[in-house]
């Protein structure tokens, strides 16, 4: 499969399990990988007959700034669920999460990966 890779979509959440994670609030980020097959949009050269990621960064940015949850478990979940039912084209995705500002003294990442 081709791939359409997106990285660095950027949203403020008030996601966490503890009280000043939801109160205060902070960045969280994703990357995704698209799994399709680009022949057709290649050939036809309209984004048409591609997933067009213009539309796809604002959906997962409106997931990373939506209704807080407790883990960016599931944040992924709601991503690919979202890219999945949205986007016919994508036979597969992978999302990777970070959480950069995490209450610990450690790069924090989640990353799943769903197929149709």
């Amino acid at each position: 499969m081709d791939q359409i890779r997106i990285s660095g979509v950027s949203g403020f959440g008030f996601h966490g399990v503890y009280p000043e994670e939801r109160r205060e609030g902070q960045r969280f980020l994703a990357d995704l990988i698209l799994y399709t097959d680009l022949s057709p949009a290649a050939l036809s050269d309209d984004v048409n007959d591609s997933t067009d990621y213009s539309k796809v960064v604002p959906d997962v940015k409106s997931i990373l700034e939506g209704e807080p949850v407790n883990l960016i478990e599931t944040l992924a979940d709601r991503v690919v669920n979202v890219v999945l039912r949205n986007y016919s084209k994508v036979e597969s995705v992978e999302v990777t999460i970070f959480k950069p500002e995490a209450p610990v003294e450690a790069a924090i990442a989640v990353h799943i990966r769903r197929d149709r």
